[in-house]
């Protein structure tokens, strides 16, 4: 009897260490353990590595989705949208004389052709000096109110030039060439001058060589 008992402690130790080895140490099944948890992915709206255009922001080379500059601007325009102002050399300038029979005032009427390719403004008065044999003069401002004047491609512009006529009998000063700067540029040009050959010589009191403002159609105010 005693043998007997001996031999079912043994097989009850036997299996209870058999028990022992599928279990963890805290007596958890490993069998039962659940799968890991997969990484999020960045479909949720967050960055890859290469990362991603922000909503509403500007896409590569400074584009908005739509495909225009990021800053809006489109050009062509003056500044505030304004046309710009007419330049130098856009323009076709030429001068002929414009004066009337039995006028006691010579005039030249110098016309501005647009050719630039694009409107163009033109406001304000033209700078104008005459070339002399004494030296260069300037004309005078006529003081009337001078118009903005949106000067379409290919049209044309007058303003006038008047001067006394020389009736003293002598060759007076001899002028030699016509300078036109165009209103708030700085390029001038030289024009061969269409009118009387000289003025009178005065001692300052007799009527100054005037300039009219655009528009003022060769009769120089």
């Amino acid at each position: 009897m005693r043998v007997r008992k001996l031999t079912l402690a043994a097989m009850a130790l036997a299996a209870g260490l058999s028990l022992t080895a599928c279990q963890n140490d805290d007596g958890t099944d490993q069998s039962a353990t659940p799968p890991a948890a997969s990484a999020p992915s960045s479909s949720d709206g967050g960055s890859g590595s290469a990362g991603s255009d922000q909503e509403g922001g500007t896409g590569s080379g400074g584009k908005t989705p739509n495909g225009s500059d990021a800053t809006g601007g489109s050009g062509g325009s003056g500044e505030d949208g304004k046309t710009a102002k007419c330049r130098t050399d856009e323009l076709e300038i030429t001068a002929i004389d414009a004066t009337v029979g039995g006028d006691d005032r010579g005039t030249v009427a110098v016309d501005l052709k647009n050719g630039g390719g694009r409107d163009c403004t033109l406001e304000g008065y033209a700078g104008v000096d005459l070339k002399t044999n004494a030296g260069t003069l300037s004309a005078e401002r006529t003081g009337e109110q001078a118009p903005t004047i949106v000067l379409a491609d290919g049209d044309t512009v007058t303003f006038g030039i008047t001067y006394p006529v020389n009736d003293t009998g002598g060759s007076g000063v001899r002028i030699t060439g016509l300078v036109v700067t165009p209103p708030n540029e700085t390029k001038s040009v030289t024009l061969d001058w269409p009118g009387a050959a000289g003025l009178p010589v005065t001692d300052g009191s007799g009527t100054p060589v005037q300039v009219g403002p655009m528009g003022s159609a060769g009769q120089g105010g």
